[in-house]
């Protein structure tokens, strides 16, 4: 199949460009970020998780500890961004 030319002057198509409009992305809530990761609290990964505590050391490599929604509420944890 020949390119088709596009509506811009200079410009080609293939002609199998799709004409849904879908995205594969989920928006957050404003002020409420959203992730994938680990849980440090019951220890899975898990949808939603906000960082809750940043572990510093003097020397060597720190760390950090995330909670997903049900564990911050089952343990009433305040993720670090919102103190």
């Amino acid at each position: 199949m020949a390119p088709a030319p596009c509506d811009r002057p200079g410009a080609w198509t293939t002609g199998l460009e799709s004409t849904v409009n879908e995205t594969t992305q989920h928006t957050a809530t404003e002020g409420n970020p959203t992730s994938y990761g680990f849980c440090s609290w019951h220890q899975r990964f898990a949808g939603g998780v906000r960082l809750i505590d940043v572990i510093e050391q003097g020397s060597g490599a720190g760390g950090a500890q995330y909670a997903c929604g049900p564990c911050r509420e089952l343990h009433g944890l305040v993720p670090f961004a919102d103190r």
